[in-house]
């Protein structure tokens, strides 16, 4: 077995947390030549280029930005299992949560807010990515110990993973105070010609939308698509058009981003959940999020 050599993979670490090699051989305390060669022996054992020239400076490659991801993690987790042997009370207990970027973030605060008030330290660590799939393949390799989304894993996953209904709620619709008080008289019939923002094509609240507009022989003008849900609120914000979110945390949206609420559909689901690789849940922070969650968020 070809084994990783973590003193170059520190030495790649140091130098890319530093920007240079300057500042990272001064933190260190070895000499510049000697730093560099030793980077060149990890770039030779990965079979990768970790970093380039950019002006008088170095830029991490795209292989390089994913190196440091896992150096990061490396070295938090060397951290922590110091403190542990060392018998530190407090010692955190870690959590890391994989987050659909498509899901609004104070529903995501709401969810993991439970895992903060355990009886214990906790340390959150949020991973993002638009990719349901690669979160999951991450899921997979037990790098995360949980992930939220708004849609269940389908069964042609080659992730074996299990979905936990945190909840749902409907939809309710915003807008800046003029365009809601005129799209207000005559909801939902309102709607039709009037601009209207929806999220980005991979959100399952997208398509539950197309479908409830459709079967109530809606055309609204879409004036624009987000991936980012907080970026359309704060377009909404401005008065570009009106714009869905989750009726749970309506009271939220309306004192975050100053809009006013246009109308309610029940109808229009949004559901939430929580998937792990486990069916019986044992992490005492997912335990905590999961049951907070039905009991009261969603209650």
């Amino acid at each position: 077995m070809e084994w990783l050599n973590y003193h170059h993979l520190l030495y790649f670490w140091m130098v890319a947390r530093e920007g240079s090699l300057g500042r990272a051989s001064q933190e260190l305390r070895l000499a510049k030549p000697t730093l560099s060669g030793q980077i060149r022996r990890l770039e030779q054992a990965l079979g990768e280029k970790l970093f380039a020239r950019h002006g008088r400076g170095l830029a991490l490659t795209e292989a390089g930005r994913l190196v440091f991801r896992y150096a990061e993690e490396i070295f938090a987790l060397g951290s922590e299992l110091k403190d542990a042997l060392k018998g530190r009370v407090g010692n955190p207990l870690r959590l890391v949560v994989g987050v659909a970027d498509v899901l609004p973030k104070p529903i995501v605060r709401r969810l993991l807010q439970p895992a903060l008030a355990l009886g214990q330290p906790v340390r959150i660590v949020c991973r993002e990515d638009r990719s349901a799939e690669g979160l999951l393949a991450e899921l997979a390799v037990h790098r995360l110990d949980l992930v939220l989304a708004d849609l269940p894993t389908g069964p042609g996953l080659a992730v074996r993973a299990w979905n936990h209904l945190l909840g749902e709620c409907g939809t309710s619709f915003f807008a800046a105070r003029a365009p809601a008080a005129a799209a207000r008289r005559g909801f939902p019939r309102a709607l039709d010609g009037a601009p209207l923002m929806m999220p980005g094509a991979g959100a399952a609240l997208r398509r539950a939308l197309e479908q409830w507009l459709q079967s109530q022989s809606l055309r609204p003008r879409v004036v624009g698509e987000f991936d980012d849900p907080a970026l359309m609120n704060v377009f909404g914000q401005d008065g570009a058009g009106i714009f869905a979110g989750p009726t749970v945390i309506e009271q939220e949206i309306r004192e975050r981003y100053q809009v006013q609420v246009v109308g309610r559909v029940e109808s229009i689901r949004q559901r939430f959940y929580a998937i792990s690789i486990e069916r019986r849940l044992r992490h005492p922070a997912v335990i905590a999020i999961c049951e907070s969650a039905r009991k009261d968020l969603f209650a």
